[in-house]
C-alpha cells in the first residue's frame, strides 16, 4: 500500500463498474458457451474474449442495444450460432451481469465511511441493471450517455469533476478505484488522481476481457478483491 495519503484524505470514491463490481467476463464466457454448447477444451477463454473485444471494438455504442451485434461479430468468428434469437439470448445476458461475490459487502461498508460515484462506460439503461443488482451503493452516477464519450477518453474525467464539484468537492478528495488499467488506471493517473487497482485477475495470465496496456500502471493502492480493499479503508468485517 502507497505511503502518499491514508485513506481518511479521501471523501469520494469513483468506481469502475463492468469489470471491477460487476463480473462481465464471468458473464460474457457463460453466455457464450450456453448459447454455442462449447466446452472451454472445445472453445478457449481467450478465444472467446480476443472476439468479443473484436467485436465490442466494431460496436462501441450503446451496451444495451449492440452487444446483439457484438454477439454477431463474435459468433461468426468462432463459427458459433449467430441468428437473432442466439444474438437476443446474449444481448439480454448482458444486463445480468452479476455482481463479484464481494461487491455488495464491500460497497456498504465503503458507503460508511465515503461518497461513492459510479464512472462508467455503460450506457444509463445498463448501469440501472448494474446499481441495481450491486444493491443501489451510488450517490452519484456519471455514464457514457451523460459524457458523450467512453474512458480512457480524459474529456469523460473532466466530466466527472466538474460535476463532483459543483458538490463541493475537489479532485484531491477523490480515490479512483478500477480493474481496468487500460480505461482507468493509467488515464487517471495521467491525470493527476490517486488511483486504486483491484486486481480481478491477479494470478490469471494475459488481460481477458479487458483491453491490453504494454505497460502497468503502478498504483497508490493496490488490492486483489474489493473486499481486501473495504477491509483497509473501513476496517474488518
Amino acid at each position: 500500500m502507497s505511503s502518499q495519503a491514508p485513506f481518511s484524505n479521501f471523501k469520494v470514491l469513483t468506481f469502475d463498474v463492468v469489470g471491477t463490481l460487476i463480473d462481465f467476463e464471468t458473464g460474457v464466457l457463460a453466455a457464450v458457451r450456453r448459447i454455442s454448447g462449447k466446452t472451454p477444451a472445445e472453445l478457449s477463454d481467450d478465444k472467446i474474449f480476443a472476439s468479443y473485444k473484436r467485436g465490442r471494438d466494431a460496436h462501441p455504442e450503446r451496451s444495451s442495444e449492440v452487444m446483439f451485434h457484438v454477439y454477431r461479430h463474435l459468433a461468426r468468428e468462432l463459427g458459433l450460432p449467430a441468428d437473432d434469437a442466439s444474438c437476443d439470448v446474449f444481448q439480454l445476458a448482458v444486463l445480468r451481469w452479476a455482481p463479484f461475490a464481494d461487491s455488495v459487502e464491500a460497497l456498504k461498508r465503503l458507503r460508511t465511511k465515503f461518497r461513492l460515484v459510479a464512472m462508467t462506460n455503460a450506457d444509463r439503461v445498463a448501469l440501472s441493471c448494474y446499481a441495481h443488482a450491486l444493491g443501489n451503493p451510488f450517490d452519484d452516477t456519471v455514464c457514457a450517455d451523460d459524457t458523450g464519450v467512453a474512458k480512457p477518453n480524459p474529456e469523460f474525467f473532466a466530466y466527472n469533476k466538474g460535476r463532483q464539484s459543483a458538490f463541493g468537492y475537489k479532485q484531491s478528495d477523490i480515490l479512483h478505484v478500477a480493474q481496468s488499467q487500460y480505461h482507468d488506471i493509467g488515464i487517471a493517473r495521467k491525470l493527476g488522481y490517486q488511483v486504486c487497482w483491484i486486481e480481478r485477475r491477479q494470478g490469471l495470465a494475459g488481460f481477458g476481457g479487458t483491453p491490453e496496456v504494454p505497460t502497468l500502471t503502478k498504483p497508490d493502492f493496490h488490492f486483489p478483491t474489493m473486499k481486501a480493499f473495504a477491509d483497509a479503508a473501513v476496517g474488518a468485517a
